[in-house]
């Protein structure tokens, strides 16, 4: 985080990126260094009740969220390839463009230590290739975007712990 950022926190309703936007909103409020936060949720065709958690939790945390509507379930559900790629590409390109729009220079994403490992072995056994999920990487379709993920260092045993409401209170 640099002196000046404006910075999508990518909210898709789980532990790891409530977690994220709570801790980021918190570095923010102690930090010497000035930046600004966005809390961007996609909805890529939720159920009513999944859209009402986020929508609930977010308040409860006091996380002022903007919420914007995409088909991407609905695509991704209806083809012939790999509807867990498409996906995810579709949900990065809709990302990146809304932050872009509301003139972000990066987007923070919640992938943790886990989904690093997971993420390289299953491209080893499923891809035969090794690829990287980098904490930082520089966006080649959208100049000047960056995509940060602050929690690249933490496992998830110690998100599930500090999420847990009956032991800490954010």
């Amino acid at each position: 985080v640099q002196a000046g950022d404006r910075i999508a926190v990518c909210i898709s309703g789980g532990k790891d990126s409530m977690l994220m936007a709570k801790l980021m909103q918190e570095l923010q409020r102690h930090s010497d260094v000035p930046f600004e936060l966005v809390f961007l949720v996609m909805d890529p065709g939720y159920n009513e009740i999944n859209r009402q958690k986020i929508e609930s939790n977010a308040e409860l945390l006091h996380i002022p969220v903007t919420i914007f509507e995409s088909n991407i379930f609905s695509v991704a559900n209806n083809t012939e390839k790999n509807p867990c790629y498409l996906c995810a590409r579709m949900r990065r390109g809709f990302l990146y463009a809304k932050a872009q729009e509301l003139g972000c220079n990066k987007i923070a994403l919640g992938h943790h230590f886990s989904d690093v490992i997971e993420t390289t072995v299953m491209g080893l056994f499923y891809g035969g290739q090794l690829q990287a999920m980098p904490p930082k990487l520089r966006s080649k379709n959208f100049p000047g975007m960056e995509l940060i993920r602050p929690l690249y260092c933490v496992h998830e045993l110690s998100l599930i712990h500090i999420s847990e409401p009956t032991r800490h209170s954010l």
